[in-house]
């Protein structure tokens, strides 16, 4: 047999060789039977031509690019599907994105679907499956009418997730009829309509009367059907095609003399590999698969699920790459995915080359039976056949691998799930000792099956049911990566109430200022101005601690954090800390924005929500800066109480934060008390999102703490350029922070409280007896000065431009700044005691003295 080549020499007139352009894969076919295949330049590129036993159509399109019978880098599979998913996303806009659902075909296109997701980035993934679920119920079904194995079940875990009116976009390698397509559409759309669906495929090869007929069911049930295709043409098939087809496949197969009319010709091993099943060369790698996350979308894949498995990419490609034999990691590698299992082993081949040295290619194994031809012009040169070895339903029966024998390969990667991890796949004919017949070294990863009921035990099923985290920009104007918001959407509720009404009523006992919200502030002209030069004379102080912050939990936290903000004053802080983290490290951390409430606790839904997802132990809070400490004991209590009542156990309640002035973490950026300019705003540099909102006529037992996305003040935002100006600086600070990190990891850190101890003397000492009602550091203080009833401002004597802003508010709202030797912080703010609204002088602004 003759080794397979990515290209083909032949002799020039002087006998020597001389490379020649690369054969078309689908020429040996096209000569033979007359197939033409017209369209895009880039067609030939992408497929080739086969043969296979089929009553309805003997030829087979041959994909380059999808992963399936021929071995291909994983990075061009990838790129393939989620560049189209791009597509589908500027196709649709972000708002409808985030409101899609993306639908994979069984078999060959569930990895294709899932890349397509993946470029769509906002949108849930789900393929349909021929493997049925014991105690899981069909939300639907249909047929593929030119298959070998028709039957297409659907299985969400959330039936909901078909259940929505937000457009559906139906993911397949080829489209060559469309009769797969209108089955789907027919039947989704019976018990679930909605107004549009996107068609997507790397190839569409209907004919002109076909795509009529796409378009006439468009018309006929009312809804807009888009199609989008890496590239388009035509097959024109002579007449007597098929018979013509099914003689030639006869004929190779007697050639063969094999074993009976539905199977093909088996490859025999190359010289020099040994006997199959030589049990040392085949190893097992222990992947560490990330607890709670699926091997796949058979029962629904999130964009949460895709974050959690992008953040363990790198630790299991690691470990793949260290059980490789040496010679492996510089040679000839082949990950082989198993049936649909697909993404899982695309990802890791994805990032084992992007780790090691190796050539990588990815392909699968698959139930389709095509003739396999050992000739360039062919594009199935070689062919294993082996048991299944995952029980299918329809019985037993032989599975294939294309195009692997003969390819050279030093090392395979095995990947299967754990219901396919049987004695069939170890048998002395099975998988496993077929591939140790045709490469040096055989290594298994399994990927642990998942159920609906995969997730951890201890996660109830109310967790299961909470909704996906609201992203930009259907909700903050935050880029839709760099933060999910663990809250509902109340942006159509009436919550704001006057500052002094407010006021009133949580003093009185009468209300708890997280039932309210505060009319948003709006910044004069001057007042935008002071934000803008802080920020400018800042940036880098800001960049430096961001830094400094990150580095730290990367380095005694966890390597792969899980960011979670505490909302709202926290989620810049955890966008600036995703940034550094992917500028510095690569690293692509998932990052979510939770409530905490003072008195009322952390969001004990939003920790059920992420314990389903991620290891509690990957966890780190995140929040802008400490005042007093009120919130860091806060959190505290509530996870201590929050594992009482039997939640999940693993958080720790300690926080990271980007200014540590009142000294109550270990976790920090600095401990100086600074102006950072996104305490100087409210929502409109906090992506448009207000305070959370807890109140119990909105929110529920089973509900996420509540919150506004500000639509209207989109003219006034500056969340992403606050972010970006920081961002710019990272290149500058980091050699600096790279010598303050190694300080801090050696220093005492341990919290002295000093801060807590300072505003108990201040309150005392101005009569206010409410350590409450004492906001201390330039945060704080802007927030009162913005949301509360400010009394007066104490600020350190001699503290320049960081309190520039503060005076002009203060200036505006008529509240007197006292200047104060020996004051631990820049600036404290008081909060009016007792407050009244007839304590409001004559101009409606200031807070008269007791």
């Amino acid at each position: 047999m003759t080794h397979i080549s990515e290209n083909e020499n032949e002799n020039n007139e002087d006998g020597n060789a001389v490379p020649d352009a690369p054969v078309w894969s689908g020429s040996w076919v096209a000569e033979r039977l007359g197939v033409v295949l017209d369209g895009d330049d880039a067609l030939r590129g992408m497929l080739g031509l086969a043969l296979r036993r089929n009553p309805k159509r003997a030829h087979l399109l041959v994909s380059n690019v999808l992963g399936k019978h021929v071995p291909q880098l994983p990075s061009v599979v990838y790129a393939a599907g989620h560049d189209l998913g791009v597509r589908v996303r500027n196709l649709l806009g972000d708002e409808e994105a985030g409101r899609a659902v993306v639908l994979g075909y069984a078999e060959t296109a569930t990895g294709l679907g899932h890349a397509v997701a993946d470029g769509v980035a906002l949108a849930p993934y789900l393929h349909s499956t021929r493997r049925p679920v014991e105690g899981v119920a069909r939300a639907g079904g249909f047929e593929e009418s030119h298959s070998h194995a028709t039957s297409h079940l659907l299985l969400p875990e959330d039936p909901r997730l078909l259940a929505g009116d937000g457009p559906l976009v139906l993911v397949d390698d080829e489209f060559s009829t469309g009769n797969t397509v209108l089955n789907t559409v027919r039947a989704l759309h019976e018990r679930f309509p909605r107004e549009r669906y996107v068609i997507v495929a790397l190839v569409d090869m209907r004919s002109p009367e076909d795509q009529g007929r796409l378009d006439g069911f468009a018309r006929e049930i009312g809804a807009h059907v888009d199609l989008v295709a890496a590239a388009s043409g035509t097959v024109r098939l002579p007449d007597g095609v098929l018979e013509k087809g099914q003689a030639l496949v006869a004929e190779h197969e007697g050639h063969a003399g094999h074993e009976g009319a539905a199977a093909l010709p088996l490859p025999q091993p190359r010289q020099g590999r040994g006997p199959i099943g030589h049990v040392d060369r085949v190893g097992r790698v222990e992947l560490g698969w990330p607890a709670g996350v699926p091997d796949g979308g058979r029962h629904g894949f999130t964009p949460a699920h895709r974050a959690a498995l992008d953040a363990a990419l790198p630790g299991m490609a690691a470990r793949i790459a260290d059980a490789l034999p040496e010679s492996a990691r510089s040679g000839r590698v082949l990950v082989l995915g198993f049936e649909e299992l697909m993404y899982a082993p695309l990802a890791l081949g994805v990032e084992l080359e992007r780790r090691t040295g190796a050539e990588v290619r990815f392909s699968t194994t698959t139930r389709s039976p095509v003739l396999a031809v050992d000739d360039p012009g062919y594009a199935i040169r070689t062919r294993l056949a082996f048991p299944a070895h995952d029980d299918p339903a329809d019985g037993p029966g032989t599975r294939y691998a294309y195009n692997v024998a003969g390819a050279g390969f030093d090392a395979v990667v095995a990947v299967v799930d754990s219901v396919a991890d049987t004695p069939e796949l170890h048998a002395p004919d099975g998988l496993l000792a077929q591939l140790a017949a045709h490469t040096g070294h055989v290594l298994l990863a399994v990927v642990p099956s998942c159920t609906p009921e995969c997730a951890p035990e201890h996660v109830s099923e109310r967790s299961r049911m909470l909704p996906e985290p609201l992203r930009g920009p259907a909700f903050s104007s935050y880029a839709p990566e760099d933060v999910g918001w663990l809250l509902q959407d109340l942006s159509d509720v009436t919550l704001e109430a006057p500052t002094e009404e407010r006021e009133e009523a949580i003093q009185s006992g009468g209300a708890h200022y997280a039932e309210s919200l505060p009319v948003e502030y709006q910044p004069s002209e001057r007042y935008q101005e002071l934000f803008h030069a802080a920020l400018d004379t800042s940036a880098a102080r800001i960049a430096h601690a961001v830094g400094t912050v990150t580095e730290t939990v990367l380095a005694e936290r966890s390597p792969r954090p899980v960011l979670v903000s505490l909302a709202r004053a926290g989620t810049p802080v955890g966008v600036l800390m995703r940034r550094w983290a992917a500028h510095r490290h690569g690293l692509d951390l998932p990052h979510y924005a939770v409530s905490i409430v003072r008195g009322r606790g952390i969001d004990a839904n939003a920790l059920r929500w992420l314990a389903a997802r991620h290891d509690p132990a990957d966890i780190v809070f995140v929040d802008g800066w400490t005042g007093k400490g009120a919130i860091t004991r806060e959190l505290a209590d509530a996870v201590r109480e929050f594992e009482a009542a039997g939640g999940p156990a693993g958080f720790s309640p300690e926080i990271a934060v980007l200014a540590d002035p009142g000294s109550c973490v270990r976790t920090y950026g600095t401990r100086e008390d600074f102006l950072i300019p996104s305490a100087c705003l409210n929502s409109t540099v906090s992506g448009l999102i207000s305070r959370t909102v807890l109140r119990a006529d909105l929110v529920g037992p089973d509900d996420f703490h509540g919150g506004k996305f500000y639509r209207e003040l989109a003219d006034a935002d500056v969340s992403r350029h606050f972010v970006d100006a920081v961002a710019a600086r990272f290149d500058e600070v980091a050699d600096a922070v790279d010598v303050r990190v190694k300080e801090l990891l050696s220093a005492d850190r341990a919290p002295t409280w000093e801060g807590w101890a300072a505003v108990e003397r201040i309150s005392e000492e101005y009569g206010i007896h409410d350590v409450n009602l004492v906001k201390p550091g330039v945060g704080e203080t802007t927030r009162v000065l913005l949301r509360r009833v400010p009394w007066k401002i104490l600020a350190r004597k001699g503290a320049g431009a960081d309190l520039d802003h503060v005076r002009l508010l203060a200036e505006q709202r008529g509240v007197p700044v006292e200047e104060v030797d020996e004051l631990p912080y820049t600036c404290v703010g008081l909060i009016h005691p007792q407050y009244t609204r007839g304590a409001t002088g004559a101009d409606g602004k200031a807070v008269a003295s007791r």
